[in-house]
């Protein structure tokens, strides 16, 4: 496995939603409130039209501060602690560090940043990709679609 000494980081804000086999994310120099608010916002873009998102957080310091700003057309539903197995948003960063990330060395940080929307957008360019890794049974309960 190839090593590097240097450190710097992007973080992927990322959401999906496996009925519609489609996600949004952002790619952010800082996990912060600030961010999860930028991140909120452009979820709520992509909610479709007469739609409601509920969108599965964890206990992360972001995701529950005081200070978030909540669209109306989302919901935020916490997780309880230690249950990343609830949170399919975990399969898809699994899949995107093992097929796209893991084990690379960039060159510098605008190039993080790219490798991390190519992963995204190979993701959500692949038609199924998010249903099979994301969609859950409980997810639908009293839905017909």
């Amino acid at each position: 496995m190839p090593r590097d000494q240097r450190y710097a980081c992007a973080y992927i804000f990322g959401a999906v939603c496996p009925a519609r086999d489609t996600g949004v994310a952002l790619v952010l120099p800082d996990a912060d409130t600030r961010a999860m608010n930028l991140h909120l916002a452009a979820i709520s873009r992509h909610v479709a039209k007469d739609a409601h998102a509920v969108l599965l957080i964890d206990g992360a310091g972001w995701h529950i501060s005081g200070d978030l700003v909540v669209p109306e057309n989302i919901t935020l539903l916490r997780l309880p602690p230690y249950s990343p197995e609830l949170n399919a948003q975990e399969n898809i960063w699994q899949y995107l560090r093992q097929n796209y990330l893991a084990g690379r060395i960039f060159r510098e940080y605008d190039d993080i940043v790219d490798g991390c929307c190519i992963a995204w957008n190979a993701l959500l360019a692949t038609a199924g990709k998010i249903k099979s890794i994301a969609d859950r049974d409980w997810l639908y309960t009293g839905q017909k679609l």
